[in-house]
């Protein structure tokens, strides 16, 4: 659970709050009026949120590939602009 603080106090105690995100494992959540404004995580919490979102290409690539044919491929290629499609290698 994070520790919640207003901002009033947060700028007071900056120093002190990053030492107890950084060497306490600590999350510091800073409020304004009650509700929560910005959140103080360690660096490697943030690398951690990035990796989750961002999909790795080799993710990407996965998902497409599973994508299978429709069977209306012309008229969604109408609805939707379309002007190529993917065949694969050897399909005719």
């Amino acid at each position: 659970m994070a520790y919640e603080i207003p901002v009033t106090q947060a700028r007071a105690e900056l120093a002190d709050l990053i030492n107890r995100v950084v060497y306490g494992g600590e999350r510091v959540v800073v409020t304004r009026h009650g509700k929560p404004l910005v959140a103080l995580v360690s660096a490697a919490d943030l690398e951690r949120l990035d990796a989750l979102e961002a999909p790795s290409e080799e993710q990407v690539v996965s998902s497409v590939s599973a994508v299978r044919e429709a069977g209306s491929v012309s008229r969604e290629q109408q609805r939707f602009g379309i002007a190529a499609e993917h065949r694969r290698p050897g399909a005719s």
